[in-house]
């Protein structure tokens, strides 16, 4: 049981770490240009979307990475 608990926060760690990596590098993107103008809210709404999509595919392809790389084990037993 303890081992769930453990990865359990692995995961959230790394959800939120790459969510707020991915807010960081879109911040760089001028979503404003491609904007209609006087629709903030609306990009920001989509920037924070987009930066949860983003950072949760990541974290997963991470996490799957990880819980491959440990499954490799047993294939040698």
């Amino acid at each position: 049981m303890q081992i769930f608990g453990q990865q359990a926060l692995i995961a959230i760690v790394l959800h939120l770490l790459f969510i707020a990596l991915t807010w960081w590098a879109l911040q760089g993107i001028h979503f404003e240009h491609l904007m209609k103008k006087g629709k903030v809210a609306q990009t920001r709404v989509l920037l924070i979307l987009l930066t949860i999509a983003i950072g949760s595919s990541v974290s997963r392809f991470f996490l799957d990475y990880l819980g491959y790389s440990n499954s490799l084990t047993y294939l040698f037993k």
